[in-house]
């Protein structure tokens, strides 16, 4: 055998050596165990029962439970203005002085005639009484005593009319001080120092404007807004009318007016349910009264309403964001002792602040995933990694 094929066998016997050496490492090494999943981390919460208010959330106008123009009922100029424009004024407090010389004068003529009637019916009645005795000593005609109880009767007439002569004039000098009708915030003046002014027609009482007649100015003066007590108007969905009145007649239900930035305002109660629903929007009309203390509500502002129609009593919640929709309805991830999930079908009646009622699917006492949840499914071992506090059901703003 020649000694290059002696070389090429070597080489192929160390070749199969090497191949058979891998072959056994490979089938002969140390199986390896699979290790398990790592936790999923999520956010829980608790469910908890408590009382959940039944809310319906409208855009309400804050609105003057009086406002009233303020208007001249006698003729002449003015003297005096007695208030502040913008300040608040009391039912009753003088707000303007017309002249009332003309109309003192006028009265001091009725009192006189009334005063000169007076003692001709006083001169009349001692006649009649004359009269009558000497009737009765057939010293005069009878027809002349039956005469005289005409001319007194005459004269009492005239007596009644010059005291309502002498009222009529009494009212004109008292309208000559033009008062406050009710307590409210007065606004801009409208008429000025030494304006001539008189009576208005139902028109310019309406419009709150001013008009010249016979170079007086007729028209509002001032106009007073009522801000404390004071309404909010707001719409409702007629779905909602019947539970309305059903629950406001127990007792009146509690309204609470928002600012636009969502900060609670004041607190008042339903106090009118319209007669009829507006058949155009299908809602009906409310109105709240609130105390307005601080005048923090003003006539025409837009604020939120929240309506309390009515409380459900230790209801099932959760955070809202633990409620997930799936194909068969909604669903929350409920967390075991052992840190493992489950998939719970819910029924959930209402959403609001932040809260989630459950009807059906839970006891009030679970702990529930409210973030993570999409990484999740049925026995996922998770990672609580924090737990958020339930929200109080009435205590976030109006959304």
């Amino acid at each position: 055998m020649s000694s290059r094929r002696l070389v090429t066998y070597a080489i192929a016997a160390v070749a199969l050596i090497a191949i058979v050496v891998a072959a056994l490492s490979y089938f002969h090494r140390p199986t390896t165990v699979a290790s398990a999943p790592a936790p999923i981390p999520v956010t829980a919460a608790l469910a908890e029962r408590q009382d959940v208010p039944e809310i319906v959330n409208a855009i309400g106008t804050v609105q003057s439970i009086d406002n009233v123009s303020v208007q001249a009922q006698v003729n002449g100029p003015i003297i005096k203005v007695e208030f502040t424009p913008g300040q608040d004024v009391k039912q009753g407090q003088e707000l303007f002085l017309i002249d009332p010389r003309p109309y003192q004068a006028a009265l001091d003529v009725q009192q006189a005639q009334l005063s000169h009637d007076e003692g001709v019916l006083a001169e009349a009645q001692v006649d009649l009484t004359r009269y009558q005795i000497l009737a009765q000593q057939n010293s005069i005609a009878k027809q002349q005593s039956e005469d005289q109880v005409y001319v007194v009767q005459q004269d009492k007439g005239t007596v009644s009319l010059d005291q309502a002569n002498v009222e009529a004039a009494q009212l004109n000098l008292a309208y000559c001080h033009v008062v406050a009708p009710i307590t409210g915030r007065a606004g801009a003046l409208l008429v000025d120092l030494g304006n001539l002014v008189g009576p208005s027609s139902s028109q310019g009482a309406s419009s709150g404007t001013a008009t010249t007649t016979g170079g007086a100015t007729s028209g509002a003066m001032v106009m007073i807004a009522q801000i404390k007590p004071i309404y909010v108007s707001f719409n409702v969905p007629q779905i909602f009318i019947d539970e309305i009145k059903h629950n406001q007649a127990a007792a009146p239900l509690e309204v609470d007016a928002y600012s636009q930035a969502g900060k609670l305002i004041e607190k008042g109660k339903v106090s009118l349910i319209d007669n009829q629903i507006n058949t155009t929007t299908g809602t009906v009309l409310l109105q709240a009264t609130f105390g307005n203390a601080d005048a923090a509500l003003w006539p025409g502002e837009f604020v939120r309403v929240r309506l309390t129609m009515a409380i459900r009593k230790n209801v099932a919640t959760v955070p809202q964001a633990a409620v997930m929709a799936g194909p068969n309805g909604s669903y929350v991830y409920v967390i075991d002792s052992d840190n493992a999930v489950h998939r719970v079908n819910v029924q959930v009646t209402d959403r609001q602040d932040g809260i989630a009622v459950i009807a059906k699917g839970l006891s009030g006492t679970e702990r529930v995933v409210t973030d993570g949840q999409y990484r999740l499914d049925d026995n996922s071992k998770v990672a609580v990694r924090q737990t958020t506090e339930p929200v109080p059901s009435g205590e976030a703003s109006a959304e």
